[in-house]
């Protein structure tokens, strides 16, 4: 196979390859009975308070799926309701010490579950690119996000 071709075909396993990390985070959450769809309510709450369409937004799912996942979390006391002072309308859902206590605790044991995976390469400096991989991917997904919100 060509170096170009082996390229193309690199780029094309990526999608899977990211499926298979996100198999592997959720692995990581159950340790903290949290599944993947709360961990990231929990990690956008984390940033700042939200109302429900600006997190189904943020989420890419429909505000219906939000206000599901949102009621587990509020039921375990890690996620709050408010109303929002400047239109008693609508709602704000805010992350509370409880909820930033498991959400550290979720942290950990993802990376733990990284570390290990990772810690099978070889080369302690591949390791270290796996993970500033993933610190590429996280800043790209932030930009990507920005630059979205900021569209008219």
């Amino acid at each position: 196979m060509t170096p170009e071709a082996t390229h193309v075909e690199t780029r094309r396993s990526l999608g899977r390859t990211a499926a298979w990390l996100a198999k592997q985070v959720e692995v990581g959450l159950a340790d903290v009975d949290l599944s993947l769809p709360q961990y990231r309510v929990l990690g956008f709450l984390d940033e700042s308070s939200a109302v429900s369409s600006d997190l189904a937004h943020r989420l890419a799912v429909r505000p219906p799926s939000v206000t599901s996942m949102v009621d587990g979390l509020v039921g375990r006391g890690l996620v709050e309701r408010r109303a929002v002072q400047s239109d008693r309308r609508q709602v704000d859902h805010v992350l509370t010490d409880a909820g930033r206590r498991v959400l550290e605790a979720a942290d950990r044991a993802v990376e733990a579950r990284l570390a290990d995976i990772a810690g099978s390469l070889d080369d302690p400096a591949e390791t270290d690119r796996a993970f500033e991989g993933l610190a590429v991917w996280r800043r790209a997904l932030r930009a990507h996000r920005a630059a979205r919100t900021a569209r008219p």
